[in-house]
């Protein structure tokens, strides 16, 4: 699309993976698009010293000492908040050298280490699987995926950590799949910044930081913005380390009212995007908040040669009944660890930590304490690192129209014991434009049809698994003659996507939360273990059944998650039969060995068993 007049106008909502994703695949189909974010990073001072420069070069003065007499410090930062918003504008009004002044100060935006992510001093680390890294190889940026790839560090297996009967240590690694598939630890930061500089370099594409959706009226295309000369320092009330925000922390601006012709909210859990939706559309919405806190610890790379502490290519668990310790890998050696517990025992352990921290540890996590982090420093950690609530949401439908839609967290919050979180948003992102592409909405359509129809399974053991959804649309989108900038061609495709995700994101939600048991207690039960290797057993020596375990499904396919579910539970309804079967068949034959056993005895004086 090279004419104005085919150009759409999409907003962005947040500016985080998922929504960095979106901006992506609306910027490589040709929309003008705009990214707008609640978070920024520069602070106030640095705006006023910037600003002050910028002046001085117009006074032909450099850093004179009358720009302070001049403008109030408070019309200076509003200066430098114009400018850094719109770069396209700044190299309009000054000089190739102060444009090199910007290239160090631009990377203070939400890529700037310091910003705080929203309801966290830090993220949970993250899990790169298939669908994320599938989503991000077809977004049309050349190498990308490549480029992220290299900053990852490969985990093919979990390494199961506990203490034996007679007292010693042991590790039991269980590799994810049979084939040796790995998943990727990322950085959150680091994968964030890869994304917004390929959107930079985009000259579509404009970043509006600092900037918080106060308003949407959905059938007008138009949002309202505050520009925020300092954005708070959290927005979640149980974030005890970070204090709520005062009436001084910022100053309220007058409203920016932006149109547009797609708004896709990508803000996270707390959306303000989804809030505003819900005033026009009937959303059905649940949330839920699990009776478990987590509390991010760090063991250190080893002080001689700085190597890993423990193996850096496995996922590190230490489980218990109700807890949970986790490690992930990261790229400077070190490991980023997540305790997970119930709010009653984070309560306990908060009365006294000194006396009770390092005993609860040695008992229910053995060799985390004072083998991976000295005493001193779990206590440390646990006391200045918040302890934060998981949460869980679920909504239906994700759109407006033709105005907008939700993405990731904002259309499906879940909790992380699947690693599918930051996966299913950027899914989310490929499967929405494959959408809008097959109904016509973007002029150069894509040839591979989305998977509008949501199939029905049978719920009964049979000698075959369950269909998977067949791969047509209903209304094939040659036969829809709709411009692509017909509306109702846009209202058409985001009514399909709704239809067809919704119960995708519903069943990993379910599925997330499952996953904390099995990660907590059933890694170490035999039944389980048995399980995993039929299945995985079954999977390498008969791939033609299509057999496979869950987890593979799930974390190195692109299969929708409800029929990864239905799968599953087919496979357990014939595990179950053939296991039963076995069974019965067994004890009817011993039965059967011990009475013939019997009837020859006692007429031949014959015995089949052996005294």
């Amino acid at each position: 699309m090279t004419e104005k007049a085919d150009k759409r106008k999409v907003v962005v909502i947040g500016a985080g993976p998922v929504g960095a994703l979106a901006a992506l695949y609306a910027a490589v189909r040709g929309d003008d698009v705009e990214v707008y974010e609640l978070r920024g990073g520069m602070s106030n001072l640095f705006k006023f010293y910037f600003a002050r420069a910028l002046i001085s070069h117009f006074y032909e003065s450099v850093y004179a000492a009358s720009v302070a007499d001049i403008l109030a410090a408070k019309q200076v930062c509003l200066i430098a908040d114009i400018i850094i918003s719109d770069p396209r504008s700044f190299a309009q009004l000054v000089s190739k050298a102060q444009r090199d002044l910007a290239e160090s100060v631009r990377i203070l935006d939400l890529r700037d280490p310091s910003t705080t992510p929203l309801n966290f001093t830090k993220s949970i680390n993250l899990a790169l699987s298939e669908r994320g890294i599938n989503s991000m190889r077809q977004a049309g940026v050349k190498g990308l995926i490549e480029d992220i790839l290299k900053e990852t560090i490969p985990m093919n297996a979990r390494m199961i950590h506990g203490r034996s009967k007679l007292g010693d240590l042991y590790e039991d690694s269980q590799q994810y799949d049979v084939h040796g598939r790995s998943i990727h630890a990322v950085d959150r930061a680091g994968l964030n910044k890869r994304l917004l500089d390929s959107l930079e370099a985009m000259p579509n594409v404009t970043f509006f930081f600092d900037h918080k959706l106060t308003g949407a009226d959905f059938k007008k295309n138009t949002a309202w913005f505050e520009h925020r000369l300092a954005a708070p320092k959290t927005d979640h009330a149980q974030n005890a380390s970070q204090p709520s925000a005062s009436a001084g922390d910022h100053q309220r601006n007058p409203e920016k009212e932006v149109h547009f012709d797609l708004l896709i909210g990508a803000d996270g859990a707390h959306s303000a995007a989804r809030y505003h939706l819900m005033k026009f559309a009937r959303v059905n919405y649940q949330q839920e908040y699990i009776d478990t806190l987590w509390c991010e610890f760090h063991i250190s790379a080893r002080a001689v040669g700085s190597e890993f502490a423990i193996s850096p290519n496995h996922l590190h668990i230490w489980p218990g009944s109700s807890f949970m310790f986790i490690a992930i890998p990261s790229l400077d050696h070190s490991f980023t660890c997540t305790l997970f517990a119930p709010s009653s025992t984070f309560a306990s352990l908060n009365k006294d930590p000194e006396s009770s921290l390092p005993s609860f540890f040695d008992q229910k996590f053995p060799g985390v304490s004072p083998e991976l982090i000295t005493k001193e420093d779990l206590i440390k950690q646990f006391s200045e690192n918040p302890h934060l609530p998981l949460i869980s949401i679920k909504c239906t439908p994700y759109h407006y129209g033709s105005s907008a839609v939700i993405v990731g967290d904002a259309a499906h919050a879940m909790v992380p014991f699947y690693g599918q979180g930051m996966n299913a948003g950027l899914e989310d992102v490929r499967v929405l434009f494959d959408f809008l592409d097959d109904y016509g909405v973007y002029k150069s359509t894509s040839t591979s049809p989305s998977l509008s129809s949501v199939p029905s399974f049978t719920t009964s053991p049979s000698s075959s698994p369950p269909a998977l959804p067949s791969p047509s649309l209903s209304s094939p989108p040659s036969q829809l003659g709709l411009s692509n900038k017909d509306p109702s061609a846009l209202a058409a495709a985001l009514s399909a996507y709704t239809k067809h995700r919704t119960p995708d994101a519903q069943t990993i939600n379910d599925l997330a939360l499952n996953n904390y048991l099995e990660m907590r207690s059933s890694v170490t039960s035999p039944l389980y273990q048995v399980r995993k290797f039929v299945e995985e057993t079954l999977y390498h020596y008969f791939p033609s059944l299509g057999w496979g375990t869950q987890y593979s499904r799930v974390s190195f396919s692109n299969e929708r998650y409800s029929a990864v579910k239905a799968r599953s539970e087919w496979q357990g309804k014939v595990l179950h039969w053939v296991v039963g079967g076995v069974g019965l068949g067994l004890s009817a034959g011993i039965l059967w060995g011990l009475k013939t056993s019997m009837g020859l005895k006692a007429k031949f004086g014959i015995s089949l068993v052996r005294a």
